[in-house]
């Protein structure tokens, strides 16, 4: 099994904060059929419009549909956008206890118009406010009742005006006291404020800002300045289509170029990476293996419109994609295929590699296999030790898009992937409708 899908079946529920300002964003879709008579602008004719948590609630987002335990830790104001920021994250089962509510402040309102999957124009509400020093107090002393829970700390700034310096500081001087990563998502030409932090993740123009350096220096001299202003164990800049590029100090810079199918929009890409380079502190994993999680992870992100959450099962099932020609899984490797599995339906046919090639498997395996787009076909290897040339041959047929060897038993494979159907092909080449597969201990 490729090293990747290993890493990925490592991936573990972690509990962690996420800091940030926080923003509702709102989706107006429609159509647009003609030009307005007042001026040449389109007129959109609106289809349906939707609200989601935006800025560092997307980074929430995200981290839940990857599987994380997310502490959200932030302000809105007191006006209907903040009601309905908290409402939003409420319905996904967040707690929102964390997010305080500041009198004075609007809650940053970002309505994107879209037509025929383009975005026209986003409109902005907001007004850049201060944290008070009321909100501050009981910000810092929300986080310390609660550290003793939390594994990783995420930092997404958006620069409206919350994290101020004295709050980051604190959090960085407690994250260090109890030994947990920081990961920053900055914002703005001075990174001064985020020193202490375990990595900072910059854009590529971001990056460039806040190195003070000419527009046209190299990325190497970017990142290693980078490092020494801040102090950071890493820098890692993102790029978009480009990938990422990752500084530690005095080793070699470490690049990932993104695999992608088709760039719709980054917007919200660098949510997606903060997200998942999350998960890969919180799950012990090598930070190389992780970041090429993440680029994949962007990938996904970078070929939908908006801001949208990558979850688990997509990253599983591309992993599975991009890796086509390796369909083979033992019984380690099981949560990346349950994960990719999740919404589809799923046939199991049992056999023995001992009972060798005959026309009546091929047969069996087309029928099997000529059904639903959202169906998918699994050969179960019976014999613990297979024939590697059958095996070979098995895996080299569209119609098959998984091969599990190595399980305890059927039984204990169908309670892991739950498949529809289970079937298991006699000696004889026929095929046995298994209907109680729990019961099948083979």
């Amino acid at each position: 099994m490729v090293k990747l899908l290993g890493s990925f079946s490592r991936l573990k529920p972690a509990k962690v904060l996420v800091l940030g300002d926080f923003m509702l964003d709102t989706y107006t879709t429609g159509r647009v059929q003609r030009i307005s008579p007042e001026a040449p602008v389109p007129i959109l004719h609106v289809q349906k419009s939707e609200d989601l948590p935006g800025g560092t609630g997307n980074v929430v987002l995200n981290l839940k549909a990857l599987g994380a335990e997310v502490i959200a830790v932030g302000r809105v104001g007191d006006d209907k956008e903040g009601f309905r920021f908290k409402q939003l994250l409420e319905n996904e089962g967040i707690d929102t206890s964390g997010i305080f509510t500041q009198k004075g402040v609007s809650t940053p309102l970002k309505n994107r118009l879209i037509a025929d999957a383009q975005q026209l124009i986003r409109v902005d509400q907001e007004c850049i406010t201060p944290l008070s020093s009321e909100i501050e107090a009981q910000v810092i002393s929300y986080i310390s009742n609660i550290s003793c829970q939390i594994e990783v700390i995420a930092i997404s700034d958006y620069a409206k005006g919350f994290l101020s310096k004295s709050l980051l500081q604190m959090v960085f001087e407690l994250a260090k006291e109890r030994e947990i990563p920081t990961i920053v998502d900055p914002k703005g030409d001075d990174f001064s404020k985020y020193r202490g932090a375990t990595m900072i993740k910059p854009n590529y123009k971001e990056a460039v800002a806040a190195s003070k350096l000419p527009s046209d220096s190299t990325l190497d001299a970017v990142g290693q300045s980078l490092l020494t202003q801040t102090a950071s164990e890493m820098i890692m800049i993102t790029r978009s289509e480009h990938g990422i590029t990752l500084f530690k100090e005095n080793q070699e810079r470490l690049d990932f170029p993104v695999k992608f199918r088709e760039v719709k929009d980054v917007t919200g890409a660098g949510d997606t990476v903060l997200a998942m380079t999350t998960m890969t502190f919180a799950s012990g994993l090598n930070l190389q293996e992780g970041l090429e999680l993440s680029n994949v992870a962007a990938g996904i992100a970078i070929e939908r419109l908006g801001c949208v959450r990558v979850s688990l099962s997509e990253l599983a099932e591309r992993l599975l994609e991009t890796n086509v020609s390796n369909k083979i899984f033992d019984e380690n490797h099981l949560f990346a295929l349950e994960q990719a599995l999740e919404g589809k339906k799923l046939t199991i046919l049992g056999i023995n590699t001992e009972d060798g090639v005959s026309s009546a498997l091929f047969s069996h395996i087309q029928k099997l296999s000529k059904q639903a787009a959202d169906q998918r076909l699994m050969i179960y290897l019976i014999d613990s030790d297979p024939d590697e040339h059958f095996l070979s041959l098995l895996s080299s047929l569209y119609e098959i898009d998984f091969i599990v060897i190595q399980s305890d038993s059927l039984s204990s494979l169908t309670e892991k992937v739950h498949p529809n159907k289970v079937y298991t092909l006699a000696g004889d080449g026929t095929l046995n409708n298994v209907s109680h597969p729990k019961a099948l201990l083979i």
